[in-house]
């Protein structure tokens, strides 16, 4: 049987590294406190009473722009029903889009979801008084969510979740392969697609070349450009006195693709990987993948797991709330993600910058070259990205 080596260098023909999905949210950092919640409806809005009542009004007015901004752009609006995948529902929209290929949004779905918001309450003790003292908190509730489903030229499919409650957060998700086949396209690069990665390409440098150049900027470049497109529940005055969107990472993942000139070289390669690598859930080894000292004081379980569906087996390593996966992509490419749900398992910050953006594809590429190269675990252990991976905020991530 052939080696893992011989495997990579005889039926490889294709290698792409870059950055996957990207979840984000958006934040205003001075709606973050009960002072500052206050400040905003009493200085900036002048609301006698800053009360939940008062945002009340701002979020009855932000739903009323979004339907006119619906009706006067003819986007379908739908009511999504409890279990229905969103997903599937917004297809047909974003195919029929991709092939005008104009930037729109292709639909707004609502459904009723969980979310953390600003509530008021009369302070206890106070009886009737004409302007009672207000005791704030944050609270869960099932309110309605604003799915805005929109194609991007830069990016391609991607959606927007919001709600009319404040803080009036903001989520959204993007996809690297598909920013990356965009820029090809403009480049003038031919492609195979392979769902949301590539198959093949006729130039691999560049294709290369273009993931590697994928940012921080991008993302927040997205990000302002569809939010001057529609309603907001801040005005331009709010805008001036700094009630302005921070972005942050939720989740990141960063990727490795291998694609094998025929599907049983592949599955020879990963079942190799399997036999190298079957007790990585022990934490210290673990720690290996991930370039991280695991103790038994560190908080979240450790653990591997194989999964085999058909003949594809997939392998999945846990570190806090983050995870390593690998596994077989449409029976022709292997694919090795980092998923890195929380930044904070790995000292790095949440908000997007070019600093914490770099940190975090530095923690996914080490952790997808442990795995995937093969290395032995005595090779593995050595830190080649310690200071990478300490989030110290000194260091240059350029």
């Amino acid at each position: 049987m052939a080696d893992s080596a011989t495997l990579r260098r005889d039926h490889v023909t294709l290698k792409c590294r870059s950055i996957d999905r990207i979840f984000l949210q958006a934040y205003v950092p001075k709606l973050q406190s009960v002072g500052q919640v206050c400040i905003f409806l009493r200085w900036q809005r002048k609301f006698k009473i800053p009360s939940s009542a008062a945002f009340g009004q701002i979020g009855e007015a932000y739903v009323k722009a979004i339907h006119q901004f619906a009706k006067r752009h003819q986007i379908p609006v739908v009511q999504f029903e409890k279990g229905q995948d969103k997903e599937e529902v917004a297809r047909p929209y974003l195919e029929a889009a991709a092939r005008e290929g104009k930037d729109r949004v292709v639909l707004i779905g609502i459904a009723q979801e969980k979310a953390s918001v600003w509530r008021s309450w009369p302070q206890k003790g106070q009886g009737k008084v004409a302007h009672p003292h207000m005791e704030w908190g944050r609270q869960m509730a099932f309110i309605n969510h604003f799915y805005f489903y929109l194609w991007d030229s830069e990016w391609g499919a991607a959606f927007w979740k919001t709600n009319a409650y404040a803080p009036f957060p903001i989520w959204l998700w993007l996809n690297g392969h598909e920013w990356a086949k965009r820029q090809l396209a403009k480049a003038g690069v031919s492609y195979q697609a392979l769902d949301n990665g590539f198959r093949s390409c006729a130039d691999p440098r560049v294709m290369q070349k273009i993931c590697d150049r994928l940012g921080p900027e991008a993302v927040q470049s997205f990000f302002w450009r569809w939010r001057r497109r529609w309603p907001s529940p801040f005005t331009r005055a709010d805008l001036r006195a700094g009630y302005v969107y921070e972005l942050a990472f939720r989740q990141f993942e960063v990727s490795d693709t291998w694609v094998f000139d025929r599907p049983p070289a592949g599955r020879l390669w990963f079942e190799s990987v399997i036999r190298d690598h079957l007790d990585l859930g022990r934490p210290d080894q673990v720690a290996l993948v991930f370039h991280r000292r695991v103790t038994r004081c560190t908080p979240g379980r450790f653990r591997t797991r194989v999964l085999t569906r058909g003949v594809d087996p997939t392998l999945c390593c846990y570190y806090k709330s983050s995870r390593l996966k690998q596994y077989f992509k449409e029976g022709r490419a292997l694919r090795t993600e980092t998923v890195i749900s929380d930044t904070k398992d790995f000292g790095i910050g949440r908000r997007v910058c070019a600093q914490n953006g770099y940190a975090l594809r530095a923690v996914g590429e080490s952790a997808n070259r442990c795995l995937g190269d093969g290395r032995s675990r005595r090779r593995a252990a050595r830190p080649r990205c310690g200071h990478l991976l300490s989030g110290d905020p000194t260091v240059d991530y350029r």
